[in-house]
């Protein structure tokens, strides 16, 4: 029998509490839950939302309150087609008001000569709240909403036009690929192609036990790449796949093909003008749609960019053999005709 498709959270507060009702609803929009009828909430019915939920459910506990969490489907005609309406509008909103704030920063990003090293900083700052704003909802956007691909598409305008202002950062010096061998290497939830492609680069050339987390902040050993924090992501015009394959001096032609690809459909900036990019943000787009699970994603992204490197890698061995004659067949079978009759 087929799992409920939804996640119910119904609970009660004490009246007298104010503060508790404004921290349990700010709680709720944080993870995502839309309201269905006073005070129930629901979220899609997956191993993930169910742990926020009864995180939640023990915080209401905690606050003096009733809460329960429970998995329902919805029986009237057209109920779960509502219900997804709902959670789409609610995302598209944000996306919409965030992509507002982008644009009021674009035209006076775009104008702007070289700041001195305080403006840069600030600026920094402001793409950086902007981008872990854009993270928050994409993370909760469980249907995808249409605008998310327009506010990236601003946000990636925003950060193209300032890292032009720039100088050329400092990749420092190279690394030896040992020293990072079996360590967990982690990255932000609901991984895109630049961290597919990543991963998959770990893993073929750099640490072959690797494992691989998502979190939010790195903790101790952990090796942290396509974060806001740590040597190992964007860097000037540089996406995260790049950085890696220049701080570890992977120049392999297969390489350099699938940055390319990668560096098109991360940065948006048609610098190489791949044919294979539109193919590739359709598969990529295809696995994030198909596969809720972060670890499974991961895992299917990185089979896909195997797969591409090594048809890469075929091109190449092909182009190293001998040339075959130009003579047709026939022509050869006329010579080896003389050869015998003399």
């Amino acid at each position: 029998m087929a799992e409920p498709r939804w996640l119910l959270l119904g609970h009660q507060l004490p009246t007298s509490s104010s503060n508790a009702r404004v921290k349990i609803w700010r709680r709720l929009q944080q993870i995502g839950a839309v309201p269905t009828r006073n005070s129930v909430y629901v979220l899609p019915n997956t191993e993930q939302c169910r742990e926020d939920f009864e995180w939640i459910r023990t915080e209401i506990v905690a606050l003096g309150g009733e809460a329960t969490v429970f998995a329902a489907d919805a029986i009237s005609a057209g109920g779960a087609d509502d219900i997804v309406t709902v959670f789409r509008q609610t995302r598209e909103q944000e996306y919409r008001a965030l992509k507002a704030e982008i644009d009021r920063l674009l035209p006076a990003a775009k104008g702007k000569r070289a700041a001195d090293s305080s403006r840069q900083a600030q600026v920094s700052r402001v793409i950086r709240a902007l981008r872990d704003r854009f993270r928050s909802i994409e993370r909760i956007d469980f249907f995808d909403a249409p605008a998310r691909e327009a506010t990236a598409s601003s946000l990636a305008m925003l950060e193209a036009s300032t890292a032009r202002q720039r100088p050329p950062a400092s990749m420092g010096a190279s690394l030896d690929a040992a020293r990072f061998h079996s360590r967990r290497w982690v990255t932000r939830p609901r991984p895109g192609v630049d961290r597919m492609a990543s991963a998959w680069l770990i893993r073929r050339f750099i640490d072959p036990d690797a494992a691989f987390g998502f979190t939010d902040r790195p903790e101790g050993p952990e090796v942290p790449f396509d974060m806001y924090t740590g040597d190992f992501s964007h860097q000037g015009d540089l996406c995260t796949f790049e950085v890696l394959a220049k701080r570890f001096q992977l120049t392999s032609p297969a390489v350099v093909r699938v940055g390319r690809i990668v560096h098109d459909l991360d940065m948006k900036d048609d610098k190489y003008g791949s044919p294979e990019v539109p193919a590739i943000g359709r598969l990529v787009e295809g696995l994030r749609a198909s596969h809720a699970d972060d670890a499974a994603l991961l895992k299917q992204g990185m089979t896909m960019f195997d797969a591409l490197a090594r048809s890469f890698e075929s091109e190449e061995d092909v182009g190293k053999r001998p040339a075959m004659s130009r003579r047709s067949p026939r022509a050869s079978a006329r010579r080896g005709s003389r050869r015998r009759t003399r």
